[in-house]
């Protein structure tokens, strides 16, 4: 380990690798529930850094695990194997805007809500936001194929990257992709875009930016009962509207939010909708409207328009805060990220009620109601009993919920560890075994990420159960 350790300071320099175990243990976990320690840290400042991380990590016979700012919430960045922990957070440049193309190239290390900073003064902006767009990177929302609220009507992170500067398990770098969708030949880039760095590191990131629109419309619409709520989504897209957004959020949700945040929402509430449209300043007016009508007809007792700046940062600042917000109602939470056709949420969310019960453990939903992308919110207290062992099996009982409506296990945060154990709901061995032929072809073998996405044999609660918290007892502080 001496050895390892000197190496990687000789390559990225000693105020930049960190092995002794207090600092290795803010490294331990990202937004999942899941803990692994890594053996070393290595924070490298450019490219070329990193593959020499990279080939020092496969000399010694250690993994790399790339990570971005740790917002994760599958355990994609969890180094299960130990080995070398590489954040790409020193990696924070937006290096080129091409107006004319409408094209911007970037560093893994950027904050997604950055991109959109840097471009909006040639009036662009990077469409997929997700919630954690404050504090993400792009290098983790490549990683994970991330999404946000926005992806219902612009399509998740695969549709906006052209391509990507990679490092192999060699070291070698190389390009795939390039500043065009359409190349010819065999589409590596979208290869590479959700397989959760177990293949190569990302580098640089070339992506599309996108007019900033004429107008925009937010509106919160509040309903009774989720029951109305859901329908009301399937409403509006059926009346051929595309909103930018349809978010929903229960009753539990909105009680966390509302004292935390300020942003309108009735207490009272049941579940609210928030639906925002935007184009041309014609067609914004006359699809809000629509949308205000469909909302009215199937139950919303208010519809609240907000055409302002101010106003609509208000209301979105309730849905993008809402899961920091939950710790006010419990210290730990498990977010889950299944996904059911649209038609189909209200009966999941029936489901997941009764889930609730069963296991009982409160469960708040904040999610993407647009596309069915359901974030079932498992609140619990990791240093009670068996709460964390009972919120890990409610979150397959929601998984098998999901993919028994005809849903998919993912539909943003990647499979990571969370997952990785019901892969077979959804996918056969022959279709497993075609995933894992990637591998070899990338000559990755074990220096990427191991011991992610695909099955292992061993649930998440048998290997990352945390005995030691939960005998100190409700009344210690972790």
């Amino acid at each position: 380990m001496d050895a390892l350790v000197r190496e990687l300071q000789r390559a990225v320099g000693s105020r930049y690798v960190l092995s002794r175990p207090q600092e290795l243990l803010v490294y331990e976990y990202d937004g999942a529930v899941e803990r692994a320690l890594p053996s070393v840290v290595a924070v490298p400042g450019s490219a070329e850094q990193a593959a020499q991380v990279v080939g020092i990590a496969r000399r010694h016979g250690v993994p790399v695990v790339p990570r971005g700012a740790g917002t994760g919430l599958s355990g994609g960045a969890i180094p299960v194997y130990g080995g070398v922990l590489m954040p790409m957070t020193r990696l924070n440049r937006v290096l080129e805007i091409d107006v004319a193309e409408r094209t911007a190239i970037v560093e893994p290390g950027v904050v997604n809500i950055d991109i959109s900073k840097a471009a909006e003064p040639y009036g662009l902006r990077y469409a997929p936001d997700p919630s954690s767009q404050k504090a993400c990177t792009i290098g983790g929302n490549v990683a994970e194929n991330a999404g946000g609220p926005h992806c219902l009507a612009y399509g998740v992170t695969t549709n906006h990257v052209m391509g990507m500067e990679i490092v192999l398990a060699d070291g070698s770098p190389a390009w795939v992709g390039g500043r065009s969708h359409e190349l010819p030949g065999y589409d590596l880039r979208g290869v590479l875009i959700g397989s959760e760095g177990t293949l190569a590191v990302t580098t640089k990131v070339a992506v599309r930016l996108q007019p900033v629109p004429e107008a925009v419309t937010t509106m919160l619409a509040i309903f009774q009962d989720e029951d109305d709520a859901s329908a009301a989504v399937s409403a509006i897209v059926g009346a051929g509207i595309v909103p930018a957004a349809i978010e929903m959020m229960d009753r539990l949700t909105i009680q966390a939010v509302e004292p935390a945040i300020h942003a309108g929402y009735p207490p009272d509430a049941g579940a609210v909708l928030l639906v925002e449209v935007e184009g041309l300043r014609e067609s914004v007016a006359e699809e809000s409207e629509e949308v205000q009508q469909v909302c009215y007809r199937h139950g919303a007792t208010e519809v609240r328009v907000a055409d302002d700046p101010t106003l609509r940062e208000r209301l979105w600042a309730g849905r993008k805060t809402a899961l920091g917000a939950l710790g006010r109602l419990a210290p730990n939470y498990y977010l889950l990220d299944g996904v059911v056709p649209r038609t189909r949420i209200l009966e999941a969310l029936r489901r997941i009620r009764e889930i609730s019960g069963e296991y009982a453990l409160p469960i708040a939903n904040v999610f993407h109601a647009g596309d069915g992308n359901l974030h079932p919110c498992i609140l619990f207290d990791e240093r009670i009993g068996d709460q964390l062992r009972r919120s890990k099996e409610a979150g397959a009982a929601v998984l098998r919920t999901c993919v028994d409506l005809g849903g998919a296990l993912s539909g943003e945060h990647g499979v990571g560890l969370e997952k990785q154990e019901y892969m077979d709901l959804c996918f056969s061995d022959a279709d497993l075994d075609a995933m894992a032929r990637l591998n070899p072809a990338f000559g990755a073998g074990d220096t990427f990420n191991p011991g992610k996405v695909f099955p292992t044999g061993a649930s998440c609660v048998e290997l990352l159960q945390h005995p030691a918290i939960a005998r100190l007892g409700a009344d210690a502080f972790v």
